[in-house]
């Protein structure tokens, strides 16, 4: 199931953008004592007792000003409202109730979502009573906190987390493939999807961002189910660009999480941007299984090197993404897209592959004696046992005598060195590290 989403909204200037980087552990947000400095939403994953989720801050709304990035500001909110599970609705407890957290709390309430009120800037006890006159919002208990200081983010976050969904079952079999297409706008994935589907199945338009949501698409194709999850295009942020596109990056990290195969679209027209390579990572980091498809193929000017030039410039630009397949296509002209669904099948076993535990630890003790593993002022890496954990991907666990021994190469040196004995195309391979006494 995919993780839940917590929206942090609020009025200009209340400390959301704290309170953000607080949960999440980092300096992501801007943070500047001035209305309007955050106006883009921004996404990170978090996580609290043992429970992951979204985090979205959002820029303050306001209702008084008909400026135009006011407008677009309190849209995006709107839009993150509506994407959330939980929202944190934050208030200024120096300041007390105004008209805008009034109004603010009207526009949550009609959302029927839950909502968890966070009284910020409550810096020490004696501020503590500030909190009452926060009830007559009408929309819960006022939980004090303070951003900037770092208290009563626990209390906060275990109500947040008692409002999540209930994991349900999902909806769809084991064997049943799940497969998202992800790429920046107009670079043809929902052609792709007509082109697999044999049939008109999703709106197609050369305006980039036609498609909105995520789309589930079951059928059926030499006797292997497949879900085809179409998802609205991403791009690059800051770029002056419909709000809608914007709110879909989530969609599409969902969707994600949802998958067994990503499709990761190129333009083979236009040729690799950067926003190509950080929508890609999204995939990689989620660690689904990965292909690489690049679409209008038809429309490229080519020659009997041209192929090659494009692997070689994608293997350079997405050196994380080494063991994905590569697959030219065209959705318009249908060439090559037959390639698809058979590579996706098998990039879907790989995802799922185990390998024995005495096999793995025979391969990992051939490995060493081949290139011994490093040492570091006279102590020499040593790896004890190594064992499987999970798939969807591949998780391997190797204990050692000391974790903080293994550099990252030789830790590359031993994938290269599993990539080389199992079949693992098209999906990546996650190597934890731990201590014998862990």
């Amino acid at each position: 199931m995919a993780n839940p989403v917590v929206a942090i909204v609020g009025r200009p200037n209340v400390g959301k953008s704290t309170l953000f980087n607080r949960i999440v552990g980092e300096r992501l947000a801007i943070v500047e004592d001035v209305p309007g400095v955050t106006r883009d939403r921004l996404y990170s994953k978090a996580e609290w007792l043992g429970k992951s989720f979204y985090l979205i801050d959002t820029g303050g709304i306001a209702f008084d000003d008909h400026d135009a990035l006011i407008d677009s500001i309190r849209h995006q909110a709107e839009l993150a409202i509506d994407e959330a599970d939980v929202i944190i609705f934050v208030v200024d407890g120096t300041v007390g109730i105004t008209e805008e957290d009034q109004s603010v709390a009207r526009m949550l309430f009609r959302s029927k979502k839950p909502i968890v009120l966070a009284v910020n800037k409550i810096d020490n006890t004696k501020r503590l009573h500030d909190i009452y006159e926060f009830y007559s919002l009408g929309v819960g208990e006022p939980y004090p906190v303070s951003g900037a200081h770092a208290t009563g983010i626990g209390d906060l976050l275990d109500e947040v987390i008692k409002h999540f969904p209930e994991h349900e079952e999902d909806a769809y079999d084991e064997d049943v493939i799940r497969v998202s297409l992800i790429g920046r706008p107009n670079v043809g994935k929902s052609s792709l999807v007509n082109a697999l589907l044999g049939e008109e199945r999703v709106i197609v338009s050369d305006i980039a961002g036609t498609t909105r949501d995520a789309i589930d698409t079951p059928f059926m194709f030499e006797g292997q189910e497949y879900v085809l999850i179409d998802t609205a295009g991403m791009r690059k942020r800051g770029k002056v660009y419909e709000s809608t596109e914007k709110y879909s990056v989530m969609r599409a990290l969902r969707a994600m999480e949802r998958s067994d195969v990503v499709l990761v679209v190129l333009n083979g027209e236009e040729g690799i941007i950067e926003q190509d390579k950080k929508v890609a990572g999204y995939a990689h980091e989620a660690g689904r299984g990965v292909i690489i498809v690049v679409n209008k193929w038809d429309a490229v000017e080519k020659d009997e090197r041209t192929m090659n030039r494009f692997v070689a410039e994608i293997r350079q630009e997405f050196k994380y993404l080494s063991y994905a397949p590569i697959l030219f296509v065209s959705a318009k002209t249908k060439q090559r897209v037959h390639t698809i669904l058979p590579k996706v099948a098998q990039v879907a076993e790989q995802h799922a592959f185990r390998i024995a535990t005495p096999v793995l630890n025979d391969l990992i003790q051939e490995a060493t004696t081949v290139t011994p593993p490093p040492s570091d002022k006279g102590r020499r890496l040593r790896i004890n046992y190594a064992t499987q954990v999970s798939v969807k991907p591949p998780t391997l666990v190797l204990f050692v005598n000391d974790k903080e021994l293994m550099h990252f190469s030789y830790q590359r040196y031993l994938e290269n060195k599993i990539r080389e004995a199992f079949p693992l195309e098209g999906t990546p391979i996650r190597i934890l590290v731990r201590n014998k006494s862990e």
